[in-house]
């Protein structure tokens, strides 16, 4: 007998999403869902769709990614892409990207590799997103891989070892790309950086050459920006408590937040594909000590995240409020100014909390990502 010791975390089979189909379809909020993402059409259609599918490919190219084309067209201008050429070699990769928004994220990009004729990948997401059944049912046949966070140490780093495990096995095999976020949780403060503990993870299940481990990865960096950053009026919530206590969150946030990331307008959105890590930047970082390789490959790994991070005209303007400068002025007009000092101000309106220090904390946010390109050109 052979031991699935993967079945807890890895995405359904066509098997498997099967049976999963049909819980789905008989489940009493699938109206309401149908209804949030479908409205017009009848819940009866989307239950017959969703039982008469017989595939994990099935169900992401007649369900979800209509859903992610959908929210797409209702919430945003335009979404272009960058370097979707660099994937069509046939080969798997772990796609390592920033993270803004829960959901859309992951969702985007598998809709842009559908459309761009290259196969769709496995996604990584947290155990904490995945509240029911339901919930479970659904993202593990739309290729979801379930990580494990909220546990005691011990059993953290057995879950740490196994999806490390998974994931190279999945890309060695040449099975499934992956994507993974660079870091644990969404970016807040629009700084974005890749958390050495996640190369370290990646790294358990290596053979201890460093090199060929990471290599053997084809670490494809992933840069995505938007132009109204998604819950942007909950990020600045969330940064102003955490300056004056340990910010905790509430029953319900997360969904809370795939509700707003989905349904607050985004404004234009762009996604660009770097090239895979190659072999010689990641031996110019295992030549260093142990723990500096893995802050240098993060390094690498943010250096080319925020080098293609698309600065829209939101970004430069919070910049020269934030600092009271005209230093980028030349890149947008005094109506796009004013604009977005009106959205500044609609979003702060209802806020509790010191009036200045909020604006400051929500221009920081959009801000910050100028301010990395300016210290990487450093």
């Amino acid at each position: 007998m052979v031991i699935d010791k993967y079945k807890d975390i890895r995405p359904y089979s066509d098997e498997e999403a099967i049976a999963a189909f049909n819980r789905i379809a008989r489940h009493p909020l699938l109206t309401q869902i149908s209804a949030f993402l479908y409205p017009g059409k009848k819940p009866e259609e989307l239950r017959q769709l969703i039982a008469s599918i017989k595939s994990v490919n099935d169900f992401q190219s007649k369900v979800m990614l209509s859903a992610i084309t959908k929210i797409i067209r209702d919430t945003s201008k335009t979404l272009s892409y960058s370097g979707v050429e660099k994937l069509k070699n046939g080969r798997k990769n772990l796609f390592i990207s920033n993270h803004r928004d829960i959901m859309l994220d992951s969702g985007i990009l598998q809709a842009i590799l559908y459309h761009s004729g290259v196969e769709t990948s496995e996604m990584a997401v947290g155990d904490n997103l995945i509240t029911d059944p339901l919930m479970e049912d659904i993202g593990r046949s739309n290729k979801m891989i379930k990580v494990v966070r909220n546990t005691n140490p011990r059993e953290f780093y057995n879950s740490s070892a196994l999806l490390s495990e998974y994931i190279r096995s999945s890309i060695s095999a040449q099975s499934s790309s992956v994507w993974i976020a660079q870091k644990n949780g969404r970016t807040k403060d629009g700084i974005d950086a890749t958390e050495q503990g996640l190369l370290k993870m990646f790294d358990m299940s290596g053979s201890g050459d460093f090199c060929k481990d990471f290599d053997d990865l084809s670490i494809v960096p992933v840069s995505l920006s938007y132009e109204f950053e998604p819950c942007d009026i909950l990020k600045t919530k969330e940064l102003y408590i955490s300056r004056r206590r340990k910010y905790v969150k509430s029953e319900g946030e997360d969904l809370n937040s795939i509700l707003t990331g989905i349904m607050q307008f985004k404004g234009n959105i762009h996604f660009n594909f770097c090239e895979p890590l190659s072999q010689g930047e990641i031996k110019s970082c295992s030549e260093l000590e142990k723990n500096e390789k893995y802050k240098s490959l993060a390094e690498l790994i943010d250096s080319k995240i925020v080098s293609t991070y698309h600065l829209w005209k939101n970004n430069y303007i919070a910049y020269d409020l934030l600092y009271s400068s005209d230093k980028y002025n030349d890149l947008y007009t005094p109506d796009e100014r004013d604009k977005f000092i009106s959205y500044v101000t609609y979003k702060l309106s209802d806020v509790e909390g010191n009036p200045k220090e909020m604006e400051e904390i929500f221009l920081s946010v959009y801000a910050n990502p100028v301010l990395s390109k300016e210290k990487l050109s450093e």
